[in-house]
Order: structure tokens, then sequence, then C-alpha cells
């Protein structure tokens, strides 16, 4: 296992785990509950962290990270679900219609 990164908070920490298993890469969420020893600990060793459980999916976790942040282009297209047809907003990763997740590296 490798740690991928460390999050601002939990909020965040669940959000990007989510976004890299719906990728289908393999990860865990590291010190979800340390943020109450802050001050025990020191406050940079109690942010949550996501770990990879395959240290070779690193530079495409990084990658997935980044789009994730940089959420989608100010000129992003709709799209549409490789399943059911449905037209959806660039905005969203999966289809209200059927569930089916969109590619997060499909443009």
């Amino acid at each position: 296992m490798k740690r991928l990164t460390r999050a601002p908070n939990l909020i965040i920490a669940h959000h990007w785990l989510n976004v890299l298993r719906t990728a289908g890469v393999p990860c865990e969420l590291h010190n979800r509950y340390l943020n109450g020893a802050m001050g025990e600990i020191p406050a940079d060793q109690c942010a949550p962290e996501i770990w990879l459980v395959d240290e070779r999916d690193e530079t495409l976790a990084q990658r997935i990270l980044e789009r994730a942040q940089k959420g989608p282009d100010a000129n992003a297209r709709p799209w549409i679900c490789k399943h059911c047809g449905e037209w959806l907003e660039p905005q969203f990763t999966v289809c209200w219609q059927c569930q089916t997740e969109r590619d997060p590296l499909d443009d």
C-alpha cells in the first residue's frame, strides 16, 4: 500500500475516494477519526489520507484526482450514457436513468 494524498477534510476525502473507486482504482481512507486527537497529535498528522492498494495505480490516481479537482471544463459538453442512451450534463458522473457511471477519463 502507498499513501496517495492527504485531504483537507473528511468530506473531500470521501469525495476523492468515491471518484477513485468509480474509476476502478482500489483505495482506502485512513485517519478518518484522528481530527479529534488534534493537539495531542500534530495537526498535519491528523488529516484524512487516501491510500492506494496497489502503488502501480499512482500515476492514474493522480490524473483522476487532478481532473476531479478541476471539475468540468467551461466548454464541456453533455455526455451520453453508454448503457441507456440518456443525455447528461457534463458535471454529472452517474446516469440518473440507469445509475451507470461515466468513465472519468472519457471526454
